[in-house]
């Protein structure tokens, strides 16, 4: 039986030890406060061996066939290309420094990098056992990552959609106008409110406040843009919504919005479902990845 180690970096590192799409034993966590911002505070090179030390520490000496890890920002060839929410990290050649003669007692081992939502969208097709469909996800958190399964060589930097021509929306962590992320963003939502936390944004809109109603609509009407343009782009199908704040999001208004967007008829019928966030999953979604790209390459 193969077994594989999975890793999620989103705000928070996660590792597990993955055998046969489930995690085996305790995950590792760091930090285990649970603070969230620690990470846009170290530089690259530390945050590399505090996923290493994880590795090391849920693989304890077994073998191990693979070794897959989701990080936020674009990944290309196992660089971090740009990472709005971890500035630190651009240009960092997360591969090398993970790479197998890096990790104790693990020579020889490949190591895999994929986005994080994509580590989520394998993991949410791994657990409702849609591997052979495609699966598409937003995680709401920080930032707003877009994940793909199956897996496919791409940028999928789908929360840097643009949703809007309104030059004055320029709240995005990347500095772009217009974008998803500088509106459902938590950063963004923050900067928005400078005297309202998010969650007192979504209370007082359903409390029957004007202005915090009025970006509830402007957030539901962006997820649907951004939505819409992928169902535009490969066709309609199942969505999930995961994240630290997906429980701000109304399906139903979404659903609407988004039918309001599409009209060619071989093209409606997308479904949506808000899934708890999980580090499991993503973890496990790391692996599958992992283990899919070594088998096939």
């Amino acid at each position: 039986m193969r077994r594989t180690i999975g890793v999620l970096v989103m705000e928070h590192i996660a590792v597990g030890l993955v055998q046969d799409n489930k995690v085996v034993g305790p995950l590792g966590v760091y930090p285990q406060n649970g603070a969230l911002d620690i990470l846009a505070g170290m530089p690259a090179d530390s945050i590399g061996d505090c996923i290493k030390q994880q590795i090391e520490s849920v693989a304890k000496g077994e073998k191990i066939d693979a070794i897959g890890l989701g990080f936020p920002g674009i990944i290309s060839h196992g660089v971090v290309e740009d990472s709005p929410n971890l500035q630190q990290v651009k240009g960092f050649h997360l591969q090398a420094a993970l790479s197998s003669d890096a990790i104790s007692g693990h020579a020889s081992v490949p190591v895999r990098i994929f986005n994080d939502a994509d580590a989520m969208a394998a993991g949410i097709a791994a657990a409702r056992d849609k591997l052979h469909k495609l699966i598409r996800v937003w995680t709401l958190g920080n930032g707003v990552g877009f994940g793909r399964y199956p897996w496919a060589e791409g940028i999928w930097e789908g929360g840097h959609s643009v949703v809007t021509l309104d030059p004055k929306e320029n709240l995005c962590g990347c500095g772009g106008r217009g974008h998803l992320e500088g509106i459902l963003g938590h950063r963004s939502m923050r900067m928005r409110f400078l005297d309202l936390e998010p969650e007192e944004v979504f209370a007082n809109a359903a409390a029957g406040d004007a202005r915090c109603a009025e970006f509830l609509t402007l957030g539901h009407r962006a997820l649907a843009a951004a939505t819409a343009t992928s169902i535009h782009m490969e066709g309609p199908g199942q969505f999930y919504i995961t994240g630290p704040n997906a429980k701000f999001i109304d399906i139903g208004l979404l659903d609407r919005f988004v039918h309001e967007m599409i009209k060619m008829s071989p093209l409606q019928g997308s479904r949506f479902e808000v899934i708890p966030t999980s580090d499991e999953v993503g973890v496990i979604g790391a692996a599958v990845n992992a283990e899919r790209t070594v088998l096939s390459s």
